[in-house]
C-alpha cells in the first residue's frame, strides 16, 4: 500500500534518525484499511511511533498521520513531507 516515493520520504527521516543513535528497528504492516510503518527505540519493545497512511481518510482531514506511542496523533495531513516534518522539529525528544 506504500508507495515507493512514500517509502523513499520516510527511510529519508528514518535514516537520518538511526544515524543519531534515537531510532533502531523499523516493520511495515499492510493491512486491510491501511498502511503502518513502526519505528522502534529498540528491537523488543513496541514501537514509539507510527507513519499511518489510511486513504479512506484522504478526503477528509488528510490520509496520512504520525501516531506516538500512548496513541497521541502528532501530524496530520494530506501531504507526507509536511507530516514527517514533526521529527524536524527542534523540541523533538524521544520518548524512553
Amino acid at each position: 500500500m506504500w508507495h515507493r516515493r512514500e517509502l523513499d520520504q520516510i527511510l529519508r527521516v528514518y535514516g537520518r534518525l538511526v544515524a543519531q543513535g534515537e531510532w533502531k528497528d523499523y516493520a511495515i504492516d499492510g493491512l486491510k484499511d491501511c498502511a503502518i510503518f513502526s519505528i522502534f527505540r529498540r528491537t523488543s519493545e513496541l514501537p514509539v511511533y507510527s507513519v499511518i497512511k489510511t486513504p479512506a481518510d484522504r478526503n477528509k482531514q488528510g490520509e496520512y498521520k504520525v501516531v506516538a506511542l500512548g496513541g497521541q496523533i502528532l501530524k496530520r495531513g494530506h501531504d507526507l513531507a509536511q507530516v514527517l516534518k514533526v521529527f524536524d522539529k527542534k523540541k523533538f525528544t524521544v520518548i524512553d
